[in-house]
């Protein structure tokens, strides 16, 4: 695999390639477009609120389509909703003579953000810590989603709702079950025009 798998190309990259955070696995294939910065910045640019102390975790699958924009905001980008103040003290412990280990205690932590194989995230799209978007799902653009979205369904708005499902229950139960994103190369190469005609049956 290589970084820019269009000849010509330096606004689409394999996302894999560029990331050294260990904190943030991608599968292969999985592919991010940004036609207004440097698409090898997406770590500085599109992961947000990222920090060591949180020990959080950006999860994304296989053949995912990620589009420019896209912005992952993690656990830091929060603040404590059951206190009195919004405000978060411990962050500046310092200033009020609190103890430095309990910087952490300044937001919520709400876990890790999992995406799915086979995702399609739209132009703009915002999401929050704690989600997890399912195998085959499409999040739409400038959509802001807030909560885990089922596979295989498309969700929009602000927050995202499910729209609806891109095929039957019945097709999304053989499809989480061919896992195709798992198979070798040469039998997906054999299985691409079946794959993009939806001829499930086929599919070997």
């Amino acid at each position: 695999m290589k970084t820019y798998p269009r000849t010509g190309d330096l606004q689409t990259i394999y996302l894999k390639d560029v990331i050294t955070n260990p904190n943030i696995i991608v599968g292969d294939y999985t592919m991010y477009n940004d036609f207004r910065d440097d698409p090898t910045l997406f770590e500085q640019n599109n992961v947000l609120y990222h920090y060591p102390i949180n020990d959080d975790k950006l999860i994304i699958g296989k053949f995912c389509s990620i589009a420019c924009g896209t912005k992952f905001l993690f656990n830091s980008a929060n603040h404590r909703m059951n206190s009195l103040s919004t405000y978060p003290f411990p962050l500046f412990f310092e200033e009020w003579g609190l103890d430095r280990q309990d910087v952490a205690d300044s937001w919520d932590n709400k876990g890790d953000i999992i995406i799915g194989n086979d995702v399609w995230i739209g132009y703009e799209a915002v999401i929050l810590t704690g989600v997890t978007i399912g195998d085959g799902a499409i999040v739409g653009t400038r959509a802001v989603v807030t909560k885990d979205v089922p596979p295989y369904t498309i969700v929009g708005g602000v927050p995202a709702r499910p729209i609806k499902k891109r095929f039957s229950e019945e097709t999304i139960e053989k499809l989480l079950e061919l896992q195709w994103w798992d198979w070798p190369p040469e039998k997906l190469a054999e299985n691409i025009d079946l794959i993009q005609k939806g001829c499930i049956e086929q599919m070997r």
